[in-house]
């Protein structure tokens, strides 16, 4: 069997990490931000989710031998005006709590009916390699906020998170359903096709 190549996500996050260890582990040797304790956070200061997964990605790649992916990726609500955008995981405040978030988003929409409820989770992509960013990728997948919590998987606003076309959220379904149809799954197929021309 061919020995796995070695790929470093550009995340701290232990969900996102998941996510891409289990729909690119096979492929790939996954290591994250975890298993390099002297590498620094990158300050995300971009005004778009490809700017900072761009920086992310060339920042981390001076640093690291081989192949990193970095995204950068967030919940755009269409009555917010977008919000909160590239400021979902600080949404609440800058300690990154997934309850804070999702309870300040209920508050925002607190109110709002359904049909004004609209919302997208919106994924971009980068890979580089030795500071130089080769490609980028993004995924978006469109639903609804609903007014309470519905499941316990995933991470993030996944339980107040309806998809288009399903009955239930996305931390309701199957880790590989969830990456079948989500904004990080779409990108991340993108990416694995890259990746695999790129080493061969």
């Amino acid at each position: 069997m061919e020995p796995q190549k070695s790929l470093v996500i550009a995340t701290g996050n232990p969900g996102k990490a998941k996510e891409f260890a289990e729909m690119l582990g096979q492929q790939w040797q996954i290591r994250t931000l975890k298993d390099f304790p002297e590498i620094s956070d990158v300050i995300e200061d971009g005004d778009s989710f490809e700017t900072n997964a761009c920086k992310k990605a060339r920042e981390i790649s001076e640093q690291v031998e081989g192949w990193v992916l970095a995204d950068d990726s967030g919940l755009e609500v269409d009555y917010l005006d977008g919000a909160p955008g590239i400021y979902s995981a600080r949404y609440a405040g800058p300690e990154k709590d997934d309850e804070a978030n999702n309870q300040k988003l209920l508050k925002e929409l607190d109110g709002v009916p359904d049909k004004q409820r609209g919302a997208q989770f919106h994924c971009v992509l980068a890979i580089a390699k030795s500071g130089e960013v080769l490609k980028t990728f993004s995924g978006i997948i469109r639903g609804k906020i609903l007014t309470e919590y519905h499941g316990s998987n995933g991470f993030g606003y996944d339980p107040l998170f309806l998809p288009d076309g399903y009955r239930v959220t996305t931390a309701e379904m199957a880790p590989h359903e969830k990456h079948n149809i989500s904004h990080r799954g779409l990108a991340s197929k993108q990416a694995s096709s890259f990746l695999k021309d790129a080493c061969l």
